[in-house]
């Protein structure tokens, strides 16, 4: 596989928050390559640095140090972010909420109704379509948010402890969705998450510990 097949690479990345002797150091001098079709689960515990690293690889943080670069995606457009709070907009419903991504991208009405309605079934969500946010759980609000990301059918799907707010049943879907939407596309799953079950499905496993990533372990 060449150089030009990575869809993102970073190489000694730091974020830090703060200057000085109040800065906050998030992420320490990370290395990481994700390519086509790569199932990879970033576990640690709650302030690791998992989720800022996710938000390096997703373009939103620019790092203090070192570089990432996206030579297999030619930037960020093609990324896909699962974030650990839903984010749904109150004023629209369900399948509006799940086909937002599609129509800023100037995608015709009528070119969203296939997408939404598949990825809605997916997370076991199309039964919600035309309710809106408030009329909801919080963990269907989590799965109908899923949605929205697997709509797109991004290249790159970077999911952030996607589960962690859902019972076991619930986040078991979750996964099941994002694993079989990406098997589908041949995207790149990146899954950030503190459960040793969630980690276990994915192919590859990197612990993150005071915001340093450890070498990978890869599982049969």
């Amino acid at each position: 596989m060449s150089a030009d097949d990575v869809l993102v690479t970073c190489e000694d990345v730091a974020l830090a928050f703060g200057r000085d002797a109040t800065a906050v150091v998030a992420v320490h001098g990370a290395d990481l390559s994700i390519r086509p079709g790569d199932r990879l689960a970033i576990v640690g515990p709650s302030g690791s640095g998992k989720s800022s690293l996710l938000h390096l690889l997703a373009g939103l943080e620019r790092p203090t140090s070192g570089s990432v670069d996206w030579p297999g995606l030619g930037g960020t457009a093609d990324i896909g972010l699962v974030f650990q709070a839903d984010s749904l907009i109150p004023a629209l419903d369900v399948a509006e909420n799940t086909a937002l991504p599609l129509v800023l991208a100037g995608r015709p009405e009528a070119q969203t109704r296939r997408p939404v309605t598949e990825a809605l079934a997916l997370v076991g969500a199309a039964d919600l379509a035309n309710r809106l946010p408030e009329e909801i759980s919080g963990g269907q609000a989590q799965r109908v948010a899923v949605a929205r990301v697997l709509a797109r059918q991004p290249r790159l799907i970077l999911a952030d402890e996607p589960t962690g707010r859902l019972d076991h049943a619930t986040g078991a879907r979750v996964l099941d969705a994002l694993l079989t939407a990406a098997d589908r596309t041949g995207a790149a799953l990146v899954v950030t998450t503190h459960d040793p079950a969630v980690a276990a499905r994915l192919r590859t496993r990197r612990a993150m510990h005071d915001g340093r990533l450890l070498a990978p372990e890869e599982t049969s």
